[in-house]
């Protein structure tokens, strides 16, 4: 566990959280600044730097988050600085949403554009 890591902080115990789900193996809390009301961050409790690191921690992290989601909602990851990855300790951000809820998405603007796929 690397001492800097706030997440396994939270973890650990000595940094607050306000905890909403408990795994053996994964930990569900609210962020310090939630987008929306019920935005909730889900993490392994072994560290890994992001989804890509170990796909069986990644597994087990989605695991917990598909428990936790009701849809509709967001289940998002980065993996890295360039793709706006701030604490680099996997989490996933589960975020409610709701028509014209004004979250937009950078890969989608609400606009279809002709030939455009979407996922």
């Amino acid at each position: 566990m690397p001492e800097s890591c706030v997440f396994c902080q939270i973890v650990a115990g000595t940094a607050p959280a306000t905890v909403v789900r408990e795994w053996d193996d994964a930990l569900a809390f609210i962020p310090l600044d939630p987008v929306v009301d019920g935005h909730i961050l889900v993490i392994p409790k072994r560290h890994v730097a992001d989804v890509a690191e170990d796909p069986a921690v990644s597994a087990i992290t989605m695991r917990a988050a598909a428990e936790l989601a009701e849809p509709p909602c967001n289940i998002i990851t980065s993996a890295g600085r360039e793709a706006t990855q701030s604490v680099f300790h996997l989490h996933l951000h589960i975020v409610p949403r709701r028509a014209n809820d004004g979250l937009a998405l950078p890969w989608y603007s609400g606009r279809g554009r002709k030939g455009a796929h979407h996922a």
